[in-house]
């Protein structure tokens, strides 16, 4: 227990199990152990234990991580309220009194956001690899597919034709902006609270400065109230969680719908499908349909943080330690989530034959038979309305603008002529964007190349 004596009598039990945090926070023993390590370097730089005493207490805390991964000693949410007091208690049994030096001017306070903010920092870095891998398999993907035409869509309707490489780079893009804001949480955790104490930081001389250059954190918290206090890395984190979950959730809607036998458009291998119990033909996208239904639980995590400090007075309250498991459970899921959807949708096969075949008896080529009204010098006003007739007469004749003849072209419109036929040509629609950020092959094959350039 690392308080108890002003107290006369001793916890209730169902009291301690009950708020007992060990379950959730001994995931941060690495980062404990290692802060327990330096800060003892520390304590010995300023004099407040001997070069003896950091000898006998940097082997144990060593020892005790060596036995925490052997298995060989387990801390119990019964007895013990948190991985601090865990740690402390089994290195009372290896060194005697001496554990209790490394109390000298440290709270739990600080110390578990300490931890907290290093595990932020290595698991955003962690996550941002696996997007990195994620990008570089739909890049490969997609340098496959840059003159594969599909239907692109607004509102679930077919809109206008792109290339199955410029849909996947949208996804590419998503995962850029989700390792930006990963970048920003690593900033944001990069603030060292050690030193700060319960609140108002020490009257031991303690070396900030050397523990914040051990740690490896790039600057100090300005505010000791305000160190032990801030969780706003926390939300920031599982605001990046949310997103990036938002994100994959809308692949694999998207991955859902085109494996479906009335789209044809993909076949996802059997490793990561699953059958039914009842009907023998089924082969079930459940990696994906999970990875949508996971988006909800981590939507809720960030949810219940923000909700949980909505209302919380300065400084450090115990509240608090309900941080973790959101924290964790989050990171999991969307870790796991990347990696699954990789694998995945590396054994995905694409056939756009069958989108083809509807796509060239659809008028989905109506927006460029209008731009070439305007380049006829048109007002796209009108021109809109002269195509908007097209495309009625084509609904009612059951015909697709690739259809229609010269003589049918001008019974709308005597401004049709023999060249508007080239614009209905699907296999050149790609050809004719002169945008950038467009799916127009050159473009593509260029932004392909900065992708491979910059991720690898």
């Amino acid at each position: 227990m690392l308080w108890g004596g002003r107290f006369e009598e001793e916890p209730d039990k169902n009291l301690l199990e009950f708020s007992s945090s060990l379950n959730d926070d001994i995931r941060l023993i690495k980062e404990e152990i290692q802060c327990g390590k330096v800060y003892a370097e520390m304590l010995c730089e300023i004099g407040i234990i001997t070069s003896t005493e950091l000898i006998t207490i940097t082997d144990a805390l060593y020892r005790i991580e060596a036995e925490y991964d052997s298995n060989e000693w387990k801390p119990d949410p019964r007895e013990f309220e948190d991985i601090h007091s865990a740690i402390e208690s089994r290195l009372y049994e290896l060194t005697g009194s001496e554990a209790g030096k490394l109390r000298a001017g440290r709270s739990r306070n600080d110390q578990v956001v300490t931890s907290l903010r290093m595990w932020c920092k290595k698991s955003a870095g962690q996550i941002k690899g696996l997007l990195n891998n994620l990008q570089l398999s739909f890049i490969q993907t997609a340098e496959k597919h840059i003159e594969t035409i599909i239907p692109g869509y607004t509102h679930m309707q077919q809109a206008q034709p792109v290339s199955l490489a410029h849909h996947i780079l949208a996804y590419v893009e998503m995962f850029e902006r989700d390792k930006v804001r990963l970048s920003l949480v690593i900033k944001e955790s990069d603030n060292l609270p050690l030193g700060s104490g319960a609140i108002s930081g020490s009257t031991l001389p303690l070396d900030s400065n050397f523990l914040k250059e051990r740690l490896d954190f790039k600057s100090l918290c300005n505010n000791s109230m305000d160190a032990v206090s801030d969780r706003d890395f926390v939300i920031d984190f599982l605001n990046c969680c949310s997103i990036g979950m938002m994100h994959l959730s809308r692949l694999c809607e998207e991955l859902i719908i085109w494996s479906t036998a009335e789209w044809k458009f993909i076949k996802i291998g059997d490793s990561f499908t699953t059958g039914s119990s009842l009907m023998p033909q089924k082969k079930n996208p459940d990696v994906a349909e999970l990875i949508r239904g996971k988006s909800a639980r981590v939507f809720s995590n960030y949810q219940s943080v923000i909700t949980l400090m909505k209302g919380l007075p300065l400084s450090y309250n115990r509240d608090m330690q309900e941080d973790k498991p959101p924290l964790f459970n989050s990171y999991s899921i969307y870790s796991e989530s990347l990696k699954l959807m990789e694998g995945m949708f590396d054994t995905i096969e694409f056939d756009n034959t069958y989108l083809l075949s509807i796509m060239k008896k659809s008028t989905i080529l109506a927006t460029d038979a209008a731009d070439w009204l305007v380049l006829k010098g048109i007002p796209f006003r009108e021109a809109h309305d002269i195509i908007g007739k097209l495309v009625v007469y084509c609904i009612k004749n059951e015909k697709g603008l690739q259809d229609l003849t010269i003589k049918e072209l001008k019974k709308i419109n005597p401004i049709f002529d023999e060249s508007v036929i080239e614009i209905f040509n699907l296999e050149n629609s790609l050809n004719r964007k002169k945008t950038p950020g467009s799916p127009n092959p050159i473009f593509v094959r260029e932004q392909i190349a900065k992708w491979k350039s910059a991720l690898s």
